[in-house]
């Protein structure tokens, strides 16, 4: 299967970007301030969708087209945008910048942001409960059980709160380790996951998109964690030093820039070997993984 990358992600964006457009209030129905808040942070500036692809790219490996999870996808994506609402919010990592424009809560108010971010945390089960008859109902039921418990207290915001009480402490590598498979690792892990379920997924295939979406989270942090400490802000589209000026541990700072690189492709390098039970259709995944190692931003 050929495929350019940059164009498959071109592409994923739009088509999400498009149904999203169609989920979220219009700006001008009342209140249009917490519509016009919700519409901001989700539709402007950048976002690469990686989750909602991810969603999509698995459905396509599984001999299904992408539309078939596009509610998770779009559900994905409301409640990704929730959380970057909140964690810019000066009780958490006070950042004046997301996507390259003001974080929600200086292009409008706290109490906006807040609200606009709980808007979309419930519009994403919405989105992800609207019946539908090319689902089995009780695949419907385990995909929502399955993002709820990523979303929750045993996945992002469990590793939020991780984060926030290892702040201006010293941890070790387990902790961080567990730190991020929470907080990041657990939305990614349930794009791949719940569109396993959606797509009726064999036992073995699963395991397998279970396991790479592990794998590529936890990379995915690492990442994060670099470009932090090495990235150029303006590529970025946010302000970079962050972890450093909240006393957080990182993976740079506890093994070293160059181990934390090494152990990022060591995570890349195990989620391509879980995808050797999938047929090229499965290339857009392996791409992906690719990726997440050489992303500058």
């Amino acid at each position: 299967m050929n495929v350019n990358l940059a164009h498959y992600l071109a592409a994923g964006k739009e088509q999400v970007d498009q149904q999203l457009d169609r989920y979220l209030p219009a700006a001008d129905r009342a209140p249009e301030r917490l519509h016009q808040a919700m519409r901001y942070a989700m539709l402007g500036g950048g976002g690469k969708r990686i989750r909602p692809i991810l969603a999509l790219a698995t459905a396509e490996a599984l001999g299904y087209p992408g539309s078939r999870v596009m509610p998770l996808a779009c559900a994905l994506e409301c409640i990704h945008t929730y959380s970057l609402i909140h964690d810019d919010l000066p009780a958490m990592d006070d950042d004046d910048l997301r996507r390259g424009r003001p974080s929600c809560h200086r292009a409008f108010d706290e109490a906006t942001a807040i609200l606009a971010g709980d808007a979309l945390l419930t519009l994403a089960f919405e989105i992800l409960s609207e019946p539908r008859t090319d689902f089995e109902p009780a695949a419907q039921l385990v995909a929502l059980r399955q993002l709820a418990n990523a979303a929750g207290v045993a996945g992002m915001v469990g590793g939020q709160m991780l984060d926030l009480l290892a702040e201006n402490r010293s941890i070790g590598l387990p902790e961080l380790q567990n730190i991020h498979i929470h907080k990041t690792g657990a939305m990614i892990r349930v794009a791949c996951l719940g569109a396993a379920t959606l797509c009726n997924a064999t036992p073995e295939q699963t395991r397998a998109l279970k396991r790479y979406g592990e794998a590529i989270g936890l990379a995915f942090q690492i990442m994060d964690d670099l470009l932090d400490e090495i990235g150029d802000s303006a590529v970025m589209g946010k302000a970079t030093g962050s972890d450093r000026r909240q006393a957080k541990s990182t993976y740079p700072q506890l093994m070293g820039v160059t181990q934390a690189q090494e152990k990022a492709q060591d995570l890349i390098t195990d989620a391509l070997q879980m995808m050797d039970c999938f047929s090229d259709q499965a290339d857009p995944l392996r791409l992906i993984a690719r990726f997440i190692i050489s992303r500058a931003c």
